[in-house]
């Protein structure tokens, strides 16, 4: 299903785990306003790329900006696979399959979920209500003249997955089967929440910026002839020694999604970008600046341009302080 526009454009915005002040402050800077509790503006509506929760110091605060929006028509959301792994996390599975938890609850799983079920500890009844709304999200949106989705469009996957669920949100059983190796339900999420991973060799490992190791690495899916890790690597930490060098195979090529240069703008979040926002490709943009490890909250301001503008992006640097102390414009759910 493709959406008519009904607004003078679209704000959309990266992943703000957490830092739910940071985007309260970007709401403003945008000309949004909060009136009975929702922020809005006259002429334009949002559009959150996912990756709501997790790791920052204001998850609640966060997603009940974000769902008031939405539940008011002021904003749009695709699940990020933050969200995704939430509902995983949150959902005993199916009797016979071997496992309590859709996703194990391993050490490391934990550590990645442990901000956000602290911030909820309190508010039991609010967070089921939250999980809830994850279901409820769907896994990207199309609109005329541009395409939303978290990590990666897969034009193949999305025009199955569409044929199943026109409206792109995913049921219940498409979530318990989610979590089966080579299933449909498990390439669709894995894909377009997580984008393409190459793994690394098996004697190498990356010490990522977040603590995490790491033997895999992101990919992007815009190089029409890419031959080495190179000239697909899409994330802030180097490959290490000469890897970037590395031919790909055939194997890794074709596990390779490809978005054409012909194909309309599309927005993603996930990458973790760092620096000034700039365009990866003529007509995609990825707006996840970092902006839980103190690095930028980004929204582009789309118009109606078939060609993006790097002009186009507004952003805030979050603070350190983003920790410290509560912010005059936070919205008081308690």
């Amino acid at each position: 299903m493709t959406i008519r526009s009904e607004s003078e454009g679209y704000d959309l915005i990266g992943d703000v785990h957490g830092c739910g002040a940071a985007l309260a402050a970007l709401l403003e800077k945008l000309g949004y306003h909060q009136r009975e509790g929702v922020y809005r503006h006259p002429r334009r509506k949002a559009i959150f790329l996912g990756d709501l929760i997790d790791r920052g110091p204001r998850i609640r605060l966060a997603v009940n900006i974000a769902r008031r929006m939405v539940e008011a028509g002021e904003a749009q959301i695709v699940m990020g696979n933050h969200e995704y792994n939430a509902l995983a996390y949150c959902r005993r599975a199916v009797s016979g399959s071997g496992r309590e938890w859709l996703r194990e609850h391993s050490p490391r799983h934990n550590r990645i979920i442990k901000e956000t079920l602290e911030q909820y500890r309190d508010h039991p009844a609010e967070w089921d209500e939250a999980l809830n709304w994850f279901m409820e999200m769907p896994l990207f949106l199309e609109f005329e003249g541009f395409r939303v989705v978290h990590a990666c469009w897969d034009r193949a996957l999305i025009d199955e997955f569409r044929r199943h669920y026109p409206d792109g949100r995913m049921s219940d059983a498409f979530l318990q089967q989610s979590i089966v190796p080579g299933s449909f339900a498990f390439k669709v999420l894995d894909r377009l929440t997580r984008g393409s991973h190459i793994p690394l060799p098996d004697d190498v490992e990356i010490h990522s910026g977040d603590g995490f190791t790491r033997r895999s690495f992101r990919a992007h899916f815009w190089a029409r002839n890419p031959r080495t890790y190179g000239d697909v690597v899409f994330q802030p930490d180097n490959l290490p020694g000469d890897l970037e060098l590395r031919p790909l195979s055939d194997e890794e090529r074709a596990r390779l999604s490809y978005y054409g240069p012909d194909e309309p703008p599309l927005f993603i979040g996930h990458y973790w970008c760092e620096g000034i926002p700039a365009l990866p490709a003529p007509n995609i943009a990825c707006l996840d600046y970092s902006a839980v490890k103190f690095g930028r909250l980004v929204a582009y301001r789309w118009s109606g341009e078939s060609r993006l503008d790097a002009n186009h992006f507004v952003w805030i640097r979050v603070p350190h302080d983003e920790l410290a102390r509560p912010r005059p414009w936070e919205i008081d759910f308690d």
